[in-house]
């Protein structure tokens, strides 16, 4: 991945895991008890790096409807 270029790439970004979500997300442990566990944690992680690299997606902009 030498030639691609990040926007933000040496930003930190700071994400709220359990120590469960952190060990499926980084040893792929299943916890049966609870199936979605690694699924939220990545929605989490993928929504935090989607607020940083687009800070203004949540915003509507009502002047630029056309209605």
């Amino acid at each position: 991945m030498d030639g691609v270029l990040v926007p933000f790439g040496n930003q930190t970004l700071v994400v709220e895991l359990s120590l469960k979500e952190a060990i499926a997300l980084s040893s792929g442990a299943v916890f049966y008890q609870q199936p979605q566990l690694a699924a939220n944690a990545r929605k989490k992680l993928r929504s935090q790096v989607e607020r940083l690299m687009l800070p203004d997606s949540d915003k509507i902009h009502y002047h630029a409807l056309e209605m």
